[in-house]
């Protein structure tokens, strides 16, 4: 079975919206887009490298896919592990239009996308990295379809902007399976989906 893994970068207070530049997505009037870059150093760098430096695939929602394709076709090194590696990957992307784009490898996702991401799941193949992706990210979790998350916790708060756990969240447990602090404060934590939540007094 293919895992589904959410990689995601967020505030303290959980806004993932736009990371990486001013005009990445700038709906809502959000104002803070490439938040992330402040924080970025040769750390964050390494650890992009190695969570993208195996074969994987990608399962994406049409706003981010949109930017990846107008972006990484143009800087397709092969030096570079996370260029190489999301040029590579077969696109799954999950829209309600049609596609236009001559980027390799990309299957359009139509009609029901639970279904289609739970019977991808049941392939063999390589894992499938859910990168962005706010409005999927939120329809995965609805659907508990998410199995591990692979995230970058950075020390800011923005107080407005998508949040990764939004209207999709639902109860769930997680087990830590690997956590690190760059020199600039971003924990990285990767989690794995562990069964239900559990509770009790003191």
């Amino acid at each position: 079975m293919r895992k589904v893994i959410v990689l995601s970068f967020i505030t303290l207070d959980g806004v993932m919206q736009a990371p990486g530049g001013p005009n990445e997505d700038t709906s809502g009037g959000f104002r803070y887009g490439g938040w992330a870059f402040p924080y970025f150093d040769d750390f964050a760098g390494k650890v992009m490298s190695d969570q993208m430096g195996h074969p994987f695939d990608l399962l994406l929602g049409r706003k981010t896919y949109d930017i990846f394709a107008e972006y990484w076709p143009k800087h397709n090194d092969a030096r570079d592990p996370v260029g190489s590696g999301i040029n590579k990957a077969t696109k799954f992307v999950a829209s309600h239009s049609p596609i236009k784009s001559n980027w390799s490898t990309t299957v359009h996702l139509q009609g029901d996308v639970v279904e289609a991401v739970k019977k991808l799941k049941l392939q063999d193949g390589a894992e499938l990295q859910v990168h962005g992706s706010g409005n999927l990210i939120q329809l995965l979790l609805k659907e508990d379809l998410v199995d591990e998350m692979w995230l970058k916790i950075f020390p800011i708060t923005l107080g407005s902007g998508k949040r990764l756990f939004a209207d999709g969240t639902i109860p769930a447990a997680f087990t830590l399976l690997e956590s690190k602090t760059s020199p600039k404060g971003v924990i990285v934590a990767s989690y794995k989906r562990s069964g239900k939540v559990k509770t009790g007094s003191f």
